[in-house]
């Protein structure tokens, strides 16, 4: 009788202190692709300072199948025909998932207090909140958002200050706007740091072709500055104008 299982030998670290979270990944990947796996587990420092000594390895977990030594959980994804994410690329996917985060919220916040989906309030709601979130991101690590600030923003690079003041900035505009509070602070703070935004990212992208990344999201990211940083600013600027022609001051 023949049979189609197939096999696979997984080498992970298991030990008392640490569970290797890539090779529960592996393990995982594995039996998802329909292998039946010979589990080992390295249960001590010898035990895998021995196995990566024998095979000429610098990490665990190891996957062979056959007489082949496959690698790793990236070379398995390979391996199994699977996408492997590339650290160096450029992705929308951060402020993707930030703005349906925050439109989502703004709408649920608009159906428990107004009793609908959709308002004018929802969108202020959706723009204060995605303000917010946005200067938390630069406020994890304001070091590396100045540094990435610094290669375009205009005021910035005339006062090296700027780029440790505007995740603050932001965030306080944003919080006043989801109140509706301190208008006169909140509305012209929007629309300074909006409008030197707008230029400054137009200026890099579309006049001087810069190729650069975008600290919007903060200093840890490959989000390619262009579209996403503008509309960030942008957004402000309308926000602030918005609300500064409902309370009537135009």
């Amino acid at each position: 009788m023949t049979t189609n299982t197939k096999h696979a030998t997984l080498y992970r670290m298991m030990t008392s202190k640490h569970q290797c979270p890539y090779g529960r990944k592996t393990l995982h990947l594995l039996h998802q692709a329909g292998y039946e796996v010979d589990d080992h587990h390295l249960n001590s420092r010898e035990e895998i300072d021995e196995f990566k000594a024998k095979h000429d390895v610098k990490t665990t977990p190891q996957v062979f199948i056959g007489d082949q030594r496959i690698g790793g959980y990236e070379e398995v994804r390979k391996h199994l025909g699977k996408p492997v994410r590339d650290p160096d690329a450029t992705s929308y996917r951060p402020v993707a998932a930030l703005f349906a985060m925050t439109a989502l919220t703004a709408l649920a916040l608009n159906m428990g207090v107004n009793g609908s989906w959709l308002s004018v309030q929802a969108v202020e709601w959706f723009i204060a909140l995605s303000m917010v979130v946005l200067a938390l991101l630069k406020l994890q690590d304001v070091e590396s958002f100045s540094t990435m600030f610094l290669n375009y923003d205009l005021v910035a690079r005339r006062w090296v200050p700027y780029g440790y003041v505007y995740p603050y900035a932001e965030g306080l505009a944003g919080v006043l706007m989801v109140g509706g509070l301190l208008n006169w602070l909140s509305i012209p703070l929007a629309l300074f740091i909006g409008t030197v935004g707008a230029v400054s990212v137009f200026k890099a992208v579309y006049v001087d072709k810069r190729e650069l990344k975008c600290a919007c999201v903060g200093g840890a990211n490959n989000v390619p500055l262009g579209f996403v940083s503008l509309t960030e600013n942008l957004m402000m600027i309308g926000m602030a104008l918005w609300m500064w022609y409902a309370h009537g001051w135009f």
